[in-house]
């Protein structure tokens, strides 16, 4: 079985772009399967990946591209720079060398992976991206991990308004004031552990609804967050679970479901505090 992507909702950026509102994460996926794996993804419907120069795999993500049926200009594709190549001149170099590994024309999302405020280099970082959508290298920027107070600072700089923040968001970090900053820029909220590593897979609150509506509880709360209006990127390592990781558009969560996983909010990071971190 496959999923049809033209049931796939698409969400509209600040900068006219249109993407998938799921699509497949590869952190940690490990290079041997990689490429496998995320042709069997595009083949069962996926039509956006999920990497970074720092999980090591942008090479296969390119190769399992190629590899599948669907033409890359299908495919949406985002990578990240990481915080040792922060700057101008050392983002730029970065964005090549992604570009080369990935093997591909261009980069529709390149994200700055985390603001690193200890470097404070990412208002720096963030000129050289504008610079790299004018050449036609990239042709969406946006960030990952940034808190409201590094959003004000870049907005502060002027120039373009990211596209998307990509940031850990799951049911127990709900992060509903940076959602909310998000929203008012026009910022697109994108979920990084969407599903917590696992941690709800045995929730009473998710159990119960995911068996009133015959789903998974890993369906549940990737229903959750498409509800929300997030965009989210489950990653799995198994070709097995790509079809119920996308089969969530044929329910609706109602609304007191959605307000008892509500309830489940407690602030709990399974990665560092962007503040911390960098």
């Amino acid at each position: 079985m496959t999923f049809d992507p033209k049931n796939m909702p698409l969400i509209q950026l600040n900068n006219g772009q249109k993407i998938p509102q799921l699509g497949l994460g590869v952190y940690k996926l490990e290079t041997a399967g990689a490429a496998d794996l995320v042709s069997a993804a595009i083949e069962t419907g996926y039509r956006r990946i999920d990497t970074a120069a720092l999980y090591l795999n942008e090479a296969e993500v390119g190769e399992g591209i190629r590899q599948s049926s669907v033409p890359r200009e299908e495919i949406y594709v985002t990578t990240k720079i990481w915080n040792d190549r922060q700057g101008f001149d050392s983002s730029l170099v970065a964005i090549d060398e992604s570009l080369e590994r990935l093997g591909i024309d261009y980069i529709d999302m390149l994200l700055i992976h985390w603001p690193a405020p200890g470097q404070d280099k990412f208002v720096e970082t963030w000129e050289a991206f504008q610079t790299v959508v004018e050449s036609g290298k990239v042709r969406g920027i946006g960030v990952s991990n940034f808190h409201p107070m590094h959003l004000h600072k870049l907005l502060a700089a002027g120039g373009t308004v990211p596209a998307i923040n990509q940031v850990e968001l799951h049911p127990a970090l709900q992060q509903p004031e940076l959602r909310a900053y998000n929203h008012s820029h026009g910022i697109a909220t994108e979920a990084w552990s969407p599903l917590a590593r696992g941690r709800f897979h045995n929730e009473e609150i998710i159990v119960k609804i995911a068996d009133k509506h015959g789903k998974t509880p890993t369906q549940v709360i990737l229903r959750w967050h498409i509800q929300l209006g997030n965009l989210v990127i489950p990653k799995t390592a198994h070709q097995a679970r790509l079809l119920e990781n996308i089969s969530v558009f044929d329910f609706e969560l109602e609304d007191h479901e959605m307000a008892a996983i509500a309830t489940l909010d407690s602030g709990f990071r399974t990665g560092p505090n962007p503040d911390e971190f960098g």
